[in-house]
């Protein structure tokens, strides 16, 4: 795991495995498969999303799948991070969003402590070095200064997770070219005691 300190916040890099990829993806085309599934786990109408679909994993999918790589993270970030060990990981949801050209995710935040995006699925030619905003994720805090960023760029690669606390403000940019981008979601709760700065 990496921790980029672009500015005040921090934020954690991790890669997950080809299976987990693969699962993911069954789960996702088997949801998409079956009309009465695509419409019990959609998840477009709580998000702001200006995106084609947006489908929540199962508690269970996320159990058996997902809960020990994402907890394992999430202590380590705290651990590298607030020198803290947290005992409480809890994933209060997880989803995946496909996005297509021209689709786009405005500027927003996310509940929980910690939150985090990882990337499934890439179209060909969605960023390239002309443009690499092009189906990016901006991260953003605070203004931009002399020898102060406020805005992280990062380009997606299948497998890439990044970790971040739910507070801070991004964006998922469109791209032009045909394809899916395909990316999950998911808020996690922490001990109180270490995430309420205020308690220390």
């Amino acid at each position: 795991m990496k921790i980029l300190a672009p500015f005040g916040p921090k934020i954690a890099k991790f890669k997950i495995s080809k299976s987990i990829i693969k699962r993911m993806n069954d789960e996702v085309e088997k949801i998409s498969r079956n009309r009465r599934l695509e419409k019990k786990y959609n998840y477009s109408k709580k998000l702001v999303g200006h995106v084609s679909k947006e489908i929540e994993l199962s508690k269970n999918f996320i159990n058996k799948n997902l809960k020990k790589v994402i907890s394992s993270s999430v202590k380590n970030f705290i651990k590298k991070t607030c020198g803290k060990n947290t005992s409480k990981i809890k994933i209060k949801n997880l989803w995946v969003v496909s996005q297509y050209s021209s689709e786009f995710n405005p500027v927003h935040y996310h509940s929980g402590h910690i939150s985090g995006v990882g990337y499934l699925k890439l179209p060909k030619n969605f960023s390239t070095k002309k443009n690499k905003v092009f189906g990016s994720i901006d991260f953003i805090n605070g203004n931009k200064m002399f020898l102060s960023e406020s805005i992280h760029n990062h380009v997606p690669k299948v497998g890439d997770v990044i970790l971040f606390p739910n507070y801070l403000m991004h964006t998922a940019y469109p791209f032009k070219s045909d394809g899916e981008r395909r990316s999950f979601s998911f808020n996690i709760e922490i001990d109180h005691e270490i995430a309420n700065v205020f308690s220390r």
